[in-house]
């Protein structure tokens, strides 16, 4: 395993979201959605692609506070951009997003 340094870790800028919209990306090669994110005053709207089919429908996703990091670089996937990386687990069923244990504030920092 390789390892990391801690300021490697504090670079990242890892916030707190509620997923608004989440709608089916057909072009994506593994099925996927679009998912648009909002990450409150400062921040804003970013949008991302998620691979979250096999164990959400878009609609169980609307509202759901998830976290992801919103510092790396546009990434374009398909003939989409994606602003963020939306933060999950490879389960044996499929990628559970990472979600807040409570209601925290939009555009909270983990911290």
């Amino acid at each position: 395993m390789d390892t990391a340094s801690c300021s490697h870790f504090n670079s990242l800028d890892i916030r707190v979201g509620v997923i608004l919209k989440a709608d089916l990306f057909p072009e994506a090669i593994k099925p996927a959605y679009v998912l648009t994110i909002d990450f409150g005053k400062e921040l804003g709207l970013l949008k991302s692609s998620a691979q979250l089919t096999e164990l959400y429908k878009p609609n169980e996703l609307i509202g759901t506070q998830i976290l992801a990091v919103v510092n790396f670089p546009t990434k374009q996937i398909a003939n989409f951009m994606s602003e963020c990386l939306v933060l999950g687990v490879y389960s044996k069923e499929g990628v559970v997003l990472l979600s807040t244990e409570r209601p925290c504030d939009i555009g909270d920092k983990l911290g």
